[in-house]
């Protein structure tokens, strides 16, 4: 498969996603530079976690207006899967490819450390392979990770299997305690209807090396994998 990370002013997490990509999961890279409208026929784009823009006015909200994100956005709608990770989900959320908004985490300050989540279905394809009975530990590094939508949204997301993730404990446990940062109902990750476009907070990419001692991260993109080979087979058929 071929992959697309783009690269923000500010992006900091892109090499680490290169890296995961190409060298852990074996996979074709190449760099999209913001600036450029041509996506170089990649079967998947990825938005990288990062400070693009320095995180002025709010986060994403300045590399929502970048030339590539017109072409992403086309992208999306024609089917082509999008996975924000990070500051990527916050820019999928202000370009209106992901619904709610990512807001200041709850207590006012920038957490950075590892947590656990729960996958909430198996209806994605970042989800798509995971145990539901088991919790993955992944780290999270954000000041603004606090989800939030309205209730007649979280009500139908809830409907079309749209929450990927929930912040739990170690144990599983979708608890107040466990949640990072004051997301509302716990929500670590989600998709958009047609699930071809995710986001998540928490940052697999550093949770997929076997010398980090913890690969829970790369379950999730074995998970993407499956889907997009699955896709293809199924488009010469």
């Amino acid at each position: 498969m071929k992959f697309g990370v783009v690269i923000f002013p500010g992006s900091n997490c892109d090499h680490d996603m290169i890296y995961v990509l190409r060298e852990i999961m074996a996979q074709d890279v190449v760099e999209l530079w913001h600036k450029t409208t041509d996506l170089q026929n990649v079967d998947s784009v990825v938005l990288p976690g990062g400070f693009s823009y320095g995180d002025y006015l709010r986060s994403g909200a300045i590399a929502r207006y970048s030339p590539i994100m017109d072409k992403v956005i086309e992208f999306a709608k024609n089917g082509g899967f999008v996975f924000g990770i990070c500051n990527g989900f916050q820019i999928l959320c202000e370009c209106g490819l992901l619904p709610g908004a990512l807001l200041h985490n709850s207590n006012q300050k920038f957490v950075c450390k590892n947590i656990y989540i729960l996958p909430e279905n198996n209806h994605c394809a970042v989800n798509s392979s995971l145990d539901l009975s088991r919790a993955l530990k992944i780290p999270i590094a954000h000041g603004e990770g606090r989800y939030f939508a309205p209730d007649l949204e979280l009500i139908k997301m809830r409907q079309n299997d749209q929450i990927l993730f929930r912040y739990c404990n170690d144990f599983g446990l979708i608890t107040e305690e466990a949640n990072p940062n004051g997301s509302v109902e716990n929500i670590a990750g989600v998709c958009n209807e047609i699930k071809n476009v995710f986001g998540m907070m928490p940052h697999p990419e550093r949770a997929a090396d076997d010398e980090l001692g913890n690969t829970d991260g790369r379950l999730v993109f074995e998970s993407l994998l499956r889907i997009m080979e699955e896709k293809r087979v199924s488009s010469y058929n």
